[in-house]
This record gives structure tokens, sequence and C-alpha cells, in this order.
């Protein structure tokens, strides 16, 4: 297969990282308008709400079958084609609202279907990373697309979306519609073939066939399967503690509006940090120990957050745990990257993503009613439980012989080479 240059990641990763992150960017003006604009329509709580459940209900209805498409079809045309279909459907939202036409029932469609596109496009780009940068370089090239995507995404898209809306209450869909077909320019300017190679894929059987082929796959490798199950359950604690954070920032920090945001950018800062650190960071104290601090900097943050009334403790926390959030998300996707076959990266990507959608939902619900049942700190205690419960049960699989056999050569079998 050819590979870009040892100095560096290459024009193809490149373009494909542009696309990610443009891509990512959009996404997140979506984010930030879709309950803006429902918000501006109705004050019922629960339609307000059902813009959040109708952006994650895909997540947990398509994730699996996403997967198999990755690993059935050329990888770079679809995500093509995935960025084609948002470009018309927001298109479409943003020119109805534009003209007045756009309600509730025409958002929350649109959501749906970018939401579920989302799905297998993000799939499709991590199952090309290990065919365009050399193997040594996946954590260099995984902490570039973490990074961008948690710049776009958590710092950027916030306060860009919020004045798109104010201006216009269709302009943010409408730039979003522009990411998307630029990230579908970007993506359409990577030559080359991104098949899973036949040899790899074997007869073909029916989804719910292959679907299974990749969770069996997965269920037989200790280190992916123990690293997938973590990642949902701390998403179930993560997503629990910041579901109450604005009650929290309020209540015991006496914190304002622009105090909550600024708790986020905080570890949306760490988050950039740790992406643009992270191979380094890595290669120092190794993935193991990448691996196994994480879990603690998981318990220290809902420590922090169950204990403290300082700010600044909080927001220490919360800066170190995105530092921590990237470092993971690096050491995950490479590791998955360079322990599964081309023919099931998406499938496994797939799966994974399908895993944390999960631990998402269970947390925003469970939050709610932890705190109204027990106290506003009572998800924090409880997330503080299971991490340490999850660091005991797992300090001893992520070993240093275990991880070190993901880095040690020859690769799994690949795709064709793309074409220069």
């Amino acid at each position: 297969m050819r590979r870009d240059t040892e100095a560096g990641l290459g024009t193809v990763f490149a373009r494909l990282w542009a696309a990610s992150t443009l891509s990512a960017l959009g996404s997140g003006l979506a984010t930030v308008a879709a309950p803006l604009f429902v918000a501006s329509r109705t004050s019922d709580p629960l339609v307000v709400a059902g813009a959040s459940a109708v952006a994650w209900l895909p997540w947990l209805l398509f994730a699996l079958p996403g997967g198999v498409l990755v690993d059935r079809m050329d990888r770079r045309r679809l995500m093509i084609v995935i960025d084609l279909v948002r470009v018309v459907a927001l298109a479409v939202l943003a020119t109805a609202i534009l003209t007045g036409h756009g309600g509730v029932a025409l958002l929350y469609a649109v959501l749906f279907l970018v939401n579920t596109g989302e799905i297998v496009f993000r799939a499709a780009s991590q199952a090309m990373v290990p065919s365009v940068v050399p193997r040594h370089r996946l954590e260099r090239a995984n902490g570039w697309l973490s990074g961008g995507a948690t710049l776009m995404h958590s710092m950027l898209a916030g306060p860009l979306g919020g004045f798109l809306f104010a201006l216009s209450a269709g302009s943010p869909f409408l730039v979003n519609a522009v990411t998307y077909a630029l990230s579908a320019v970007l993506v359409a300017l990577i030559a080359g073939d991104f098949r899973a190679a036949a040899t790899d894929v074997g007869v073909r059987r029916s989804m719910r066939g292959e679907i299974a082929e990749g969770l069996r796959w997965l269920a037989q490798q200790r280190l992916l399967r123990t690293m997938a199950v973590l990642i949902g359950l701390l998403n179930v604690t993560l997503t629990a503690a910041l579901a109450v954070l604005v009650l929290l920032a309020g209540e015991r920090l006496r914190l304002g509006s622009v105090g909550y945001g600024l708790l986020f950018t905080c570890m949306a800062c760490g988050g950039v940090l740790g992406a643009l650190l992270g191979d380094r960071i890595i290669a120092w104290i190794s993935p193991t120990w990448t691996i196994r601090v994480g879990l603690l900097i998981e318990a220290g943050l809902h420590l922090a957050l169950a204990a403290s009334r300082s700010t600044i403790v909080v927001g220490v926390a919360l800066f170190a745990f995105g530092v921590h959030g990237a470092l993971w998300n690096i050491v995950a996707n490479s590791l998955r990257q360079r322990l599964t076959p081309a023919a099931l990266q998406g499938r496994v990507a797939s799966t994974t993503l399908f895993v944390a959608a999960g631990g998402n939902c269970v947390g925003a619900l469970l939050g709610g009613v932890l705190a109204a049942r027990f106290g506003i700190t009572a998800p924090y205690w409880v997330g503080l439980v299971v991490a340490i419960g999850v660091s005991v049960a797992t300090w001893r699989v992520f070993n240093r012989a275990a991880v070190a056999h993901a880095y040690t050569d020859p690769p799994p079998v690949e795709s064709p080479a793309p074409v220069a």
C-alpha cells in the first residue's frame, strides 16, 4: 500500500482532516441552532427536548447497519454521497425557515436525516485513516482529527451558531449546508479506491449476518471489548454529570449563564491541548498509563464536582478531563485501527459509536433521576463509585504486554492502495 511521507501525514490526510473538521463545525451549528429554533416556536419542555432526542435516536437505530455499509462500499464515495444528501436536506430546511414556512416537524425530520448520515460519515472517516497515514503515525492523525472536531464543535460552533441565529433563524442551517458541501469537495479530491479488499470481505452475507460477524469479532478481542464497555459505562456517568451541571453551577458554584458556559470552555480547551500534544504525551507515558491515568482523572472529576464549591477547582478538573478525553480518543481509535482487519473497520468503529451513544442516552435520563431523588450531587458520587470500580476491574487488562502487542508488526490486512 502507498503511504504518505514518513515525515508528516501527507496531503491525502490533510484533505480528510479538513473535511471532517468542516463537518464537525456544521454539525455543531445545527446542535446549537436546533433547540433555539424550537424554543422560539414553543415553550413546551417536551417539544424542546425532542430536538435532542431526535438527534440521538439515529445513533441507536443505524450505527450497526451503518458499519456494514462502510465495509461494503467505497468509503470515500460513501462520504461524498452522505454530504451531498445532507446539503440538500439542510438547504430545504434553511429555505423553508427563511421564507417563513419552516416548522418544528420539518426540523425534526432534517435532524434525523442529518444525524443518520453523521453516523456513517464518522465511521467511514475513521475506517479510512489507516489507509492514508503510516501505521506509526496513527496517534498523531487521530489527535489532529480529535483536536479539529473539538475546536470546531465545542468552541467555535456555540458562539457562531448563536450569532448566526440572531441574524436570521435559517442562517445557521444554511451555513451548515455550505460546510457539508465543502466537505464533499475535499473528500472528492482524494484519489483512489477505499473499499475493503475483496479477499477480506469473503462471501457476502445478509446485513444481520455481517453485523453479527463484527460483534463476534469484537467480543473475542479482550482489549478492544473492554475499551468499548468502558467507554459506554463512563459515558453514562459523564452524561449524567453534565446533564445537571447547569443546576450545580447555579446552586453550589453561584455562576450565571456566562460562567456556566465557561465551564465547557475549560473542558474544550483541555481537549484541544490534549489533541495537539496527544501523540507526544502518549509516547512519553505509554498507551497503558494513558488509559490508567485517564481512569483516575475520571474519578477525580466526579469527586471535584461532588465535593467542591470552588469554581477554580471545578474549572481545573474540567480542563484536566478535557485533556484526558482527547488522549483517550486517540488511544482508543488508534488501538482499534491497529488491531481491526480492514474489512471490519467500519463495523467495529460503528459498534463503538453505538455503545457510546447508548451510554449517552442512559446517562441523560439517569442524571435527572438521581438529582431529583437524592440531591444535586448524587450523580457525581455515583460517577465516582463507578470510576473507581471500573479502574480496579480493568487495571490489569491494559497491561504493557497486551497494549504493546497492538503496536507490533505485521499490521492487519489492509485495503488496496489509493491511486496517487
